[in-house]
């Protein structure tokens, strides 16, 4: 992809914009979260449910897609809310998952999502995709930093966290709450599916520095770190998780699922039957003792990408890119499919999270 400026690689990528109106008022704020793991800063955004008034902003609004309003540092209402960390998808960014985040915050939950080093957008490489464990470790710092933050933890309830992933996201929640994948399992599917679009993107040569393309040399999964890439990763505080067409879905150890005791929510992006064995997720949810499987016939992986602007296919027709990241796989406009998947992650919330015991 030619314009990472702009949006992200075709890679394992998944992110947003809105469905419908939010129920309350949304505040936003952006901080930075201190990562001994990284020795850097993340980037973080948070949604929250507010008071009127604030700033309008609009977050992930760019060339291609329409970004999502809410109200820049508002006063945070009253009351404790359940908290959702979010992960993007690969090449991805926290903004443009905007649109599931006010649908949440909206609806009473406190949501906070990093850009994660090495696979957001302007800054993705082969090499990092794989790392995992980087992804799963951002999360927890930020819900130990919301949570020892005073400020924060005044709002949060710490009994009541959540996780949503999309994509290469949907894989670290997913090892967040528990399973493992296999290395070998991953380079496997690889070899079997060398046209899938993570394939492609670890033996391309291609990478983002700085929001310019570079080259690379191509990624052997086998060298990976495979002590590294196999570890579990459990977060037990988190007690909720939503996955949409998560990454690694051929390389997950089933057995792992099985040990998984929080429920889990999936939702893949497209017909049953016809799903890319890379995100085909029935058999993780059969493996898994409390776990549903939903389908949008009429969406396709790139459903989850924010609503369009009216003359973005012509311009990225203008500028030779080839992904179809405007096209959906039915007759509803996006808006329509993401109002249906936002509507079944917060069934699942509110389920896991506002009436659970």
């Amino acid at each position: 992809m030619k314009i990472q400026t702009l949006f992200w690689p075709l890679v394992l990528t998944l992110a947003v914009t809105t469905p419908a109106k939010a129920q309350e008022p949304v505040g936003v704020q952006k901080i930075s979260v201190s990562s001994k793991a990284r020795g850097e800063d993340l980037t973080v955004l948070v949604w929250y449910p507010a008071k009127a008034g604030g700033e309008q902003v609009l977050i992930g609004d760019d060339r291609i897609f329409q970004g999502t309003p809410a109200s820049g540092d508002a006063v945070r209402a009253d009351g404790m809310f359940p908290l959702i960390v979010l992960s993007h998808g690969s090449g991805a960014s926290v903004e443009k998952m905007a649109w599931i985040a006010n649908e949440l915050a909206g609806d009473g939950f406190i949501v906070a999502g990093p850009n994660h080093p090495g696979t957001t957008s302007g800054d993705s490489t082969p090499e990092d995709t794989p790392k995992l464990w980087q992804r799963t470790d951002d999360l927890a710092t930020v819900i130990d930093r919301l949570l020892a933050d005073p400020d924060w933890s005044a709002s949060i309830d710490p009994e009541k966290i959540g996780a949503l992933g999309f994509s290469l996201g949907g894989a670290a929640v997913l090892e967040s709450a528990g399973a493992t994948a296999s290395l070998e399992a991953y380079a496997d599917y690889c070899d079997t599916n060398p046209q899938m679009p993570d394939c492609q993107w670890f033996k391309g040569g291609r990478a983002f520095r700085d929001r310019e393309e570079i080259r690379v040399e191509p990624l052997d999964l086998r060298t990976v770190d495979k002590t590294l890439f196999e570890q579990a990763r459990q977060d037990a505080r988190i007690t909720s998780v939503v996955a949409v067409d998560p990454a690694l879905a051929a390389a997950f150890q089933e057995e792992s699922l099985a040990g998984i005791g929080i429920p889990l929510y999936f939702i893949n992006l497209g017909k049953a039957g016809q799903i890319d064995a890379g995100v085909r997720s029935a058999h993780l949810a059969e493996a898994a003792p409390d776990a549903e499987l939903d389908h949008i016939a009429d969406a396709v992986h790139f459903s989850f990408l924010p609503v369009c602007k009216a003359d973005a296919m012509d311009f990225m027709k203008s500028i030779g890119e080839p992904d179809r990241l405007c096209t959906d796989g039915g007759g509803r406009p996006r808006a329509a499919l993401h109002e249906e998947m936002a509507e079944m992650i917060l069934k699942a919330f509110r389920t896991d999270l506002k009436t659970a015991n």
